[in-house]
């Protein structure tokens, strides 16, 4: 920290003043009386305009993370034995906002397959929203209402009220396989709504071939990362041009 190094060469600290900026950085804004010299009566304490600089600039480094952490959202942890690797902030957020923007009216229907890091985004995003998740891991029931139990090797075995009634479809396979594909395709055909819907595939590289003709779906310049950091190469699929956004159709 550039601020402990350098308002040391203006003041001498106690011994347990090094540990109290580790465990708690914010409190450089308050320092205890108790850690400072003893002063006369006249006496206040001043710091120089370099030791000042470096104060602020530290007390606005950690603002900025402090911001950065609020700005992003807690889910439970990933279980690779579900093939669960959740999206980076970046990513939620950018797939977030081009479902909000074509979610944006009457009776326009969100749902999120096996993606509850997009969900959660959406919800932070526009509380309003509506939107459903269809998901295995059922740790995430806390949802309530708009969670729905998913088993892709099941692909229709779902409520009778969400047949044909989702304007928007984002997916996120589990697997890489033609299987898991094709049975994902069967899904969507159940819960898109008649006449104009969007469908977003968030998938790897290595199923462009297979997007293209089991779902007619083109790739967009955009390149989804993940928290995790995988090795795969994941790209977005659409069924409609997007335009400018999400880097566009890839020509």
């Amino acid at each position: 920290m550039i601020f402990k190094k350098q308002v040391q060469t203006f003041w001498s600290f106690g011994p347990n003043m090094e540990e109290q900026l580790e465990l708690n950085p914010n409190s450089v804004s308050e320092l205890s009386e108790s850690l400072l010299p003893p002063l006369d009566d006249d006496d206040t304490p001043v710091l120089s305009s370099y030791a000042l600089a470096a104060l602020q600039e530290f007390l606005s480094e950690e603002q900025s993370h402090s911001d950065a952490g609020d700005s992003e959202v807690s889910l439970v942890s990933e279980d690779w034995r579900l093939s669960q690797f959740w999206y980076d902030a970046e990513t939620a957020k950018t797939v977030a906002e081009e479902v909000l923007t074509l979610s944006n009216g009457v009776d326009s229907r969100v749902a999120c397959i096996a993606c509850p890091t997009l969900y959660a985004y959406l919800k932070k995003m526009d509380p309003n929203v509506s939107v459903q998740l269809l998901e295995y891991d059922k740790r995430f029931e806390q949802y309530g209402s708009d969670y729905t139990f998913y088993d892709y090797n099941h692909p229709e075995d779902l409520p009778s009220e969400l047949k044909h009634s989702y304007k928007v479809i984002i997916a996120d396979p589990p697997y890489l396989s033609k299987e898991c594909l094709e049975k994902i395709a069967e899904t969507i055909s159940f819960l898109r709504q008649p006449g104009e819907s969007f469908l977003l595939l968030l998938t790897g590289e290595v199923q462009k071939e297979r997007a293209a003709e089991i779902l007619g779906l083109h790739p967009c310049g955009f390149k989804p990362h993940h928290s995790s950091k995988l090795g795969n190469e994941f790209r977005v699929f659409t069924n409609y041009d997007p335009g400018t956004r999400l880097g566009g159709w890839e020509k």
